[in-house]
């Protein structure tokens, strides 16, 4: 059988491993979507995404539109006589016109367990929560978030100290293995896709800044999980004075009493902080603008020992 014709639709790095996958493999998409360029840094320079760096570097064909709801934009894709869509990370919604398309619909590449973790942030969601494992599914779209069948899944075991970056670049990977595995025997017809349990699903909601901050009346266990969730993005912070000091690194020690918030030692090992059960040392901060120093490093130009944060 030919290599299906396939538009993809991605933007960020998770993305870049399907279609990185796809290339290795000698499927070249028609037409390559991804969100139009941003500013970014701190000189707010335009800057491509990293799947559109991908595209450009293996000469494909490229469209960056700002939405899908254009006429214009959506009979260009029309033309283009694609035989599925694959999708994964986009960021824009595809209304159903869009959907109806490819001749075999849209693909989805999910980075999570459907119907566990449906919506934006599924990696981080199976950390926050203390899953055991986590994983990639391929799944058809359809108009709700996340609800449509799934074609194939493949789970991991997410470590004990695993950051989100580290479980990312894991999922990314074997989501990209599962699509090239199966994208041939579902564009084919083989391969039948079976509907979620929507009694059993789950939401990830989209991160924001404020969901990082540090909340020492939690359990150290569960501000272990929020600072490996949220590294790197948008990093687990807390305030020391009017400084907001963002934790990289951090491992929760049980059989600790004492108020939430109060720094209980500070020294080579790191810095113990009080919380509302157990407490929580403290291993790699960074001040704002600063780089990111080991917890001792930090601990020797401060006088914390005492402090209450």
């Amino acid at each position: 059988m030919n290599s299906p014709k396939i538009i993809f639709a991605g933007t960020p790095d998770f993305a870049v491993a399907s279609l990185a996958a796809l290339v290795a493999a000698g499927i070249r998409p028609c037409s390559v979507l991804t969100q139009p360029d941003r500013p970014a840094g701190r000189g707010k320079q335009m800057t491509p995404s990293p799947v559109k760096k991908f595209a450009v570097d293996c000469g494909l064909p490229l469209l960056q539109p700002k939405t899908l709801r254009d006429n214009d934009i959506v009979a260009e894709l029309a033309a283009l006589e694609a035989d599925v869509m694959v999708v994964a990370a986009y960021g824009l919604i595809l209304p159903q016109n869009v959907l109806d398309i490819p001749r075999v619909g849209c693909l989805n590449v999910h980075a999570s367990l459907l119907p566990r973790w449906r919506g934006a942030a599924p990696i981080q969601a199976a950390i926050l929560a203390g899953d055991r494992k986590t994983g990639a599914c391929l799944m058809s779209m359809e108009a709700g978030l996340d609800t449509g069948p799934v074609f194939a899944r493949a789970s991991v075991l997410i470590g004990t100290d695993e950051t989100a970056g580290e479980l990312h670049d894991r999922v990314a990977a074997i989501g990209a293995e599962l699509l090239v595995t199966h994208l041939g025997d579902i564009v084919a017809g083989r391969l039948q896709a079976g509907q979620q349990d929507d009694s059993e699903a789950s939401y990830a909601a989209k991160i924001t800044s404020a969901d990082a901050a540090i909340d020492w009346h939690q359990s150290a266990v569960q501000l272990g999980r929020q600072v490996r969730a949220y590294n790197p993005v948008p990093g687990a912070w807390f305030m020391l004075g009017d400084e907001r000091i963002k934790c990289w690194r951090a491992h929760a020690v049980a059989g600790v009493d004492a108020a939430p918030g109060a720094v209980l030692s500070a020294g080579a090992e790191g810095i113990l902080v009080a919380c509302g059960d157990g407490a929580l040392r403290l291993e790699s901060l960074q001040r704002p603008g600063k780089r990111a120093v080991s917890a001792a490093e930090f601990a020797a130009q401060r006088d914390l020992v005492g402090r209450q944060l």
